[in-house]
């Protein structure tokens, strides 16, 4: 009995701490923004500054409205600017509808909506938001003023991907519904805080549930949330503590060589773009980049040396000058138009 009962019991104690505790976190760490209906969810949105254009910020694929911590402040200076959480990520609740390019886009573009946010919009977007942000601005140019985008994804890899890619990719929804599991009973949040506490054998362990490679995924993310302000920290253990944002990691990384096959036609033209390349660039990512700056009839594409993926944390700085930049290039092509 006592094989059966101990077991049990522990599995009883730690859900009621990851209950307790996910409790406390709400009542901590409330959203900084508003939290609006979209469909089926609320989603969270966090608005600073005044201005026109509205400056809307995307996040990367598994990020939330916190990546832009460093940026959205001094965006703020000049401009109203808006960051996001997609649904299942941050404080936005999740979405029964699955994930989809055109879906989320019009999640946004109801989210704007109700905001109340005025047309037209410069969109900046980091990675996975690239694509999103270039795929808004095919979809719905009338919406968008230009565009910043961070270290894009690429859309012809994805839409086409070899199966090695594949199959990583996959690995990855694996881990994120197994991460899932995990932080139901508690084991993310109490790995998290040991890690915090500076006890590292306990969150190790934890990882390699996931193999090498989830040991790699939580060294690294470990490392991309150390260059965040430190008050940020605290939001972030506790984002990653809740299973949702695991659901949610595992769907959109499922959705990512469908939403590219939705994209990689989907040229943007007219609009001004600035892209922003990390130093770790492939020579294939540059090139595709290069292309879409020549779509664009309008832009420059600048490869930034000593920089990770992570650009906007690195050099934040860097990403404000290119929206100013976009902003000056939207007044300059509207007046040689007599827009």
């Amino acid at each position: 009995m006592l094989f059966v009962l101990v077991p049990l019991a522990l599995l009883a104690a730690a859900f009621f701490y990851q209950t307790i505790s996910a409790a406390r976190d709400r009542h901590v760490h409330p959203p900084p923004g508003r939290l609006i209906q979209v469909g089926n969810a609320r989603l969270h949105l966090h608005e600073q500054g005044q201005g026109s254009p509205i400056v809307v910020l995307e996040a990367g694929i598994g990020a939330s409205s916190l990546s832009w911590a460093l940026v959205q402040p001094k965006i703020a200076a000049f401009a109203r600017v808006i960051s996001y959480d997609r649904a299942g990520l941050g404080w936005s609740a999740a979405s029964e509808v699955p994930r989809s390019v055109d879906g989320m886009i019009s999640e946004l573009r109801s989210l704007l909506l109700q905001a109340r946010a005025e047309l037209p919009y410069v969109l900046v977007g980091h990675s996975f938001g690239g694509l999103l942000i270039r795929a808004y601005a095919a979809l719905y140019p009338q919406d968008v003023a230009g565009l910043v985008l961070v270290d894009p994804v690429s859309v012809k890899a994805w839409a086409d991907c070899p199966q090695p890619e594949l199959r990583r990719l996959l690995l990855g929804v694996k881990l994120s519904k197994r991460g899932a599991w995990a932080a139901r009973f508690g084991l993310v949040r109490g790995s998290l805080a040991l890690l915090v506490a500076g006890r590292r054998w306990f969150p190790k362990h934890i990882a390699r549930l996931g193999g090498r490679q989830g040991t790699t995924a939580m060294t690294n993310l470990i490392a991309e949330v150390r260059k965040l302000p430190p008050e940020v920290w605290p939001l972030v253990r506790s984002h990653w503590s809740d299973p949702k944002c695991f659901l949610a990691m595992a769907a959109y990384l499922h959705c990512l060589p469908e939403c590219a096959r939705r994209t990689v036609e989907m040229p943007v033209r007219g609009r001004p773009m600035v892209i922003l390349s990390a130093a770790t660039a492939k020579q294939e990512e540059l090139d595709e980049r290069d292309e879409w700056i020549k779509q664009s009839g309008c832009g420059k594409h600048i490869q930034v040396p000593e920089s990770g993926h992570w650009l906007h944390l690195e050099h934040p700085e860097l990403v404000v000058e290119a929206v100013q930049e976009v902003i000056n290039m939207g007044v300059r092509h509207s007046t040689s138009y007599g827009l």
